[in-house]
């Protein structure tokens, strides 16, 4: 399990898509191989279900070093879980 560090902007910016900070926080401790995915400039990117069904896509950071800062996280689109399910089997 990784620490998490929130502010303002990063709740209120997954807010923007409905996403609470624990649903971000149980993907990203629960991500699967191969997951995360280095996307540059130090971000990764983790898809994954929620407890409650929900997929969805949080894109986080390392800040500090060991300590999960969440900058991005919204549903996943039909594509992408079609996507996500084909690769979870």
């Amino acid at each position: 399990m990784c620490d998490s560090r929130w502010n303002e902007w990063n709740v209120d910016h997954i807010g923007e898509h409905d996403v609470s900070p624990q649903e971000a926080e149980y993907v990203v401790n629960h991500r699967r191989a191969p997951s995360p995915e280095l996307i540059g400039d130090g971000k990764r990117l983790v898809l994954g279900q929620t407890p409650s069904g929900r997929m969805i896509r949080v894109i986080y950071i390392f800040s500090p070093v060991d300590v999960v800062f969440v900058i991005h996280s919204r549903d996943l689109t039909e594509t992408e879980k079609r996507h996500y399910r084909r690769r979870s089997q």
